[in-house]
């Protein structure tokens, strides 16, 4: 290994002139030390975009599914929203209702979850070499983005909600 701030390209017929001069029996090979480390992390890289991939693939699951049931919530609730439209309930008490709903949800999705990866990062731990299973920083990362998902997919149902005609709403069934 030849460490130096002359090119690669520039040193390198020099070295092998001298080397090939000096120790005529050596088989060499010659390369760029950082093109090696990226060569070598190929698929390590490929690894982790694949990974990226599925994860933002399984959050768009979750957005959409959590976005159907909130949708399915507020349609099976539409009487119970009229009356309280009919009765004084303002758009916002409707909006923080649904909102409240998909809280409880994500709060118990997020307990089930973690503990799971508590579950998951013992049994896996022989497998992760110098990372810890129990990193607090990716559970709080990995609850917070869950959280904005959840926001995301709940607000469309709640406004909706928010804007039914209780007259239509009491009509309904």
């Amino acid at each position: 290994m030849i460490h130096s701030n002359v090119r690669p390209a520039v040193l390198m017929p020099e070295v092998k002139r001298q080397l090939a001069e000096k120790h005529p029996e050596l088989g060499m090979e010659f390369g760029d030390f950082q093109a090696r480390i990226r060569d070598g992390l190929v698929q390590e890289r490929l690894m982790a975009m694949l990974s990226g991939f599925f994860g933002f693939l399984a959050a768009l699951v979750t957005m959409v599914g959590l976005y159907g049931v909130i949708s399915y919530i507020v349609a099976r609730r539409r009487n119970e929203i009229g009356i309280r439209m009919a009765l004084g309930a303002q758009r916002g008490q409707v909006v923080s209702m649904v909102m409240l709903e998909a809280g409880r949800m994500l709060v118990i999705g997020i307990l089930a979850g973690t503990a799971l990866s508590l579950v998951a990062g013992r049994a896996a731990s022989s497998l992760l070499f110098g990372l810890k299973p129990y990193d607090p920083l990716t559970l709080t990362a990995a609850g917070a983005l869950l959280a904005v998902i959840a926001a995301l997919a709940s607000f469309v149902p709640a406004r909706r909600a928010s804007r039914l005609d209780p007259l239509v709403a009491l009509r309904y069934e």
